[in-house]
């Protein structure tokens, strides 16, 4: 019947009653959607109380030096008559390392020393005083066919033989002194402020599974601009306590410590309810009971909170208010759950960017 009603219909009569019925499908699905969103933020929404440690530092990367390093190398042309160390060998200053053949210097000396005797015996002062400023240059030429350690050290390499034959600057090995570790590190020119000298470093080594500690030596008033444009100022850190497994010019990321790391608790500022200008969370126990409790909390960025005391850490808190409509979601929603300690600015398990800062307020 109602069938044939709706062909007795005009054209123009269908348009017209098919349209209302969208409108009210339409609207009934408006209403559905309200009752849902209604329905999802009316207080289901559960955080999670996290520790997260505050770092400011600055990050740093580069390679490591020796405290000093010697190239050994030849000064003269000349043949290798002797070999006194080795390599890995430990080394005082003024030790000798290698000798070239010296015995044509030895002899202009010897025979310099015999003519300036005769001298002295025909009391020719004038001439005396000439052949010693001539004796002090043919012992400095015979100190130059050595090859000796300039202070202590370990012989890191050494490639000589005897009967080796040398030109002058031939490089035979490198001795380093070890004892301590240097490295020349870029500092951006807007972290330069919170350098001072005696600042704790973190270095991380790849060779390494441990951290070492070191600190900050020094920093020049002066900047210096980068190959990729940058201002930077390059500072100097060091390790005292230096692991047999890291060597010179070992490669390695770190972090200045401007202020010790700060561990907070951490919520969103959702799971805090008010009364009478009283803070309080509600926690979630086992079965869904609810504890009330009073807490005192410091804003920590944005959407979130600072724990002050109250809480431990790792309680589920029933939320007392829901999101502004910003797009912002829960920490379930997220799955930011756990109460491991991360490192962040109150961004679950968000790292901490170069340099610090505490996050706004």
């Amino acid at each position: 019947m109602t069938l044939k009603i709706i062909k007795n219909l005009s054209k123009k009569q269908k348009i017209i009653i098919i349209s209302a019925a969208s409108v009210i499908v339409l609207a009934f699905g408006v209403v559905l959607a309200k009752k849902i969103v209604s329905g999802g933020s009316s207080g289901n929404e559960t955080y999670i109380v996290r520790k997260e440690t505050y770092e400011n530092v600055i990050q740093i990367a580069g390679t490591v030096s020796a405290a000093k390093s010697q190239t050994l190398k030849s000064l003269n042309d000349g043949t290798v008559v002797g070999v006194y160390k080795s390599e890995g060998d430990y080394v005082k200053e003024g030790d000798l390392i290698v000798q070239l053949d010296d015995s044509e210097q030895q002899y202009n000396l010897a025979s310099l020393d015999y003519d300036i005797s005769v001298a002295r015996q025909n009391q020719t002062s004038g001439k005396i005083k000439l052949m010693q400023t001539q004796r002090k240059s043919l012992v400095q030429k015979i100190a130059n066919r050595k090859i000796v350690a300039t202070f202590d050290g370990i012989i890191a390499d050494l490639d000589v033989d005897p009967g080796d034959y040398l030109e002058a600057k031939d490089s035979i090995g490198t001795l380093v002194d070890t004892s301590y570790l240097t490295a020349e590190v870029e500092v951006a020119e807007t972290d330069v402020s919170k350098l001072k000298a005696g600042q704790k470093v973190e270095f991380t080594f790849p060779a390494y599974s441990e951290k070492v500690e070191g600190y900050l030596v020094s920093f020049p008033a002066i900047g210096a601009v980068t190959s990729r444009g940058a201002t930077v100022v390059n500072a100097k850190v060091r390790i005292d306590n230096v692991p047999d497994e890291v060597l010179p010019n070992f490669s390695f990321t770190g972090k200045i410590r401007i202020t010790d790391p700060e561990t907070k608790l951490v919520v969103e500022r959702y799971a805090v309810g008010h009364e009478g200008g009283n803070a309080f969370v509600e926690i979630i126990g086992r079965g869904g009971s609810l504890t009330k409790k009073s807490v005192q909390v410091v804003p920590y960025g944005i959407d979130y909170v600072n724990i002050i005391s109250g809480l431990e850490g790792g309680e589920i808190l029933k939320a007392q208010s829901s999101p502004s409509k910003s797009g912002r979601l829960s920490t379930q929603k997220r799955g930011a759950a756990g109460s491991g300690q991360k490192s962040g600015i109150g961004q679950p398990g968000g790292r901490m960017p170069s340099g610090g800062g505490m996050p706004p307020f």
